[in-house]
């Protein structure tokens, strides 16, 4: 298999479940506290990994005992970490989650190391990698080095992938370097202003990208699965069922088995149903990484 690089975020989670979402003001009592590794980057390249990726990591953290747990754990899952830097003088990313009963979630990221990672950084590391077919970045790291990673990527003849998450505006200058980007209903709506609402709405979200550069757009849509449009293609790909515990690496683990499936050459449409299948057994575990499936979770889970 070629190389996948992810070059995203790495946070630490600190996860509180509880009856349900507290409202603005309101404090919930109750529930139970979880502390676990994760950031979107972070996460997309363990799920890649755990499905037998070829995966290399860049990123960064603090000088910290968050990063280090953080990147030792990566290493254990499989990753190439050799390209994580450390910052001296920032802390190491934290997200606050908090999970209801229903699975559903809320989210606060304080970016730490990660808002410190640069074009310049990236482009060092990317001259020690060889054979990259796919390259999967995020939003959590600042713009200029997204950008300047799609750019990169795009002079070597790589496969771009961006998850748009968490939901910003984006220039068109970056869409015109992404081969595929694959958003959530929300971030759709976001870079669309087009509610996604039915397959109708998720068709004109994905053509308005389409027009602004994107040449495949992958709109995730939770237990509705996967709207897909391309040239040849167009139509929703089906999620499985699941009982639904957790969905906070339900998009993570999507886009890492995506960029797996697509550097083994699998077609756009079966890399997606694999992801949808990934994604689908992540639900029903808590936490992010920790809830990945491998690759004999997918065949085990078949038969």
């Amino acid at each position: 298999m070629s190389k996948i690089v992810v070059v995203g975020s790495i946070n630490t989670d600190m996860v509180i479940c509880t009856r349900r979402l507290p409202g603005p003001g309101e404090t919930v009592l109750g529930g139970t506290f979880l502390m676990n590794p994760g950031g979107k980057g972070a996460n997309q390249a363990v799920a890649a990994a755990k499905l037998d990726g070829d995966v290399v990591f860049i990123g960064k953290v603090g000088d910290d005992s968050l990063g280090r747990d953080a990147v030792a754990n990566m290493r254990r899952c499989g990753v190439d970490t050799r390209f994580i830097g450390v910052d001296p003088d920032s802390a190491s990313g934290v997200a606050t989650i908090t999970v209801d009963e229903s699975g559903e979630n809320c989210i606060a990221v304080a970016s730490g190391a990660n808002a410190c990672l640069s074009g310049a950084e990236v482009q060092s590391a990317w001259r020690q990698i060889d054979d990259v077919s796919i390259v999967l970045m995020q939003l959590e790291t600042p713009l200029q080095t997204v950008q300047a990673t799609a750019a990169l990527a795009k002079q070597s003849g790589a496969t771009t992938i961006l998850n748009p998450a968490p939901a910003q505006d984006l220039p068109d200058s970056l869409l015109a370097l992404i081969d595929i980007i694959t958003p959530n209903e929300h971030e759709a709506h976001q870079l669309t202003g087009v509610p996604i609402e039915c397959d109708d709405s998720a068709k004109a979200a994905a053509q308005r990208l389409q027009q602004r550069g994107v040449p495949t757009v992958i709109i995730t849509m939770g237990d509705r699965g996967a709207w897909i449009q391309t040239a040849d293609f167009v139509g929703c790909v089906s999620a499985m069922p699941a009982k639904v515990v957790d969905t906070t690496a339900a998009g993570d683990t999507f886009n890492g088995a995506l960029a797996v499936e697509l550097a083994l050459g699998t077609t756009l449409v079966d890399a997606v149903r694999v992801a949808n299948h990934a994604a689908s057994i992540a639900v029903t575990r808590p936490g992010a990484q920790g809830s990945c499936p491998t690759r004999k979770d997918l065949t085990d889970s078949l038969t």
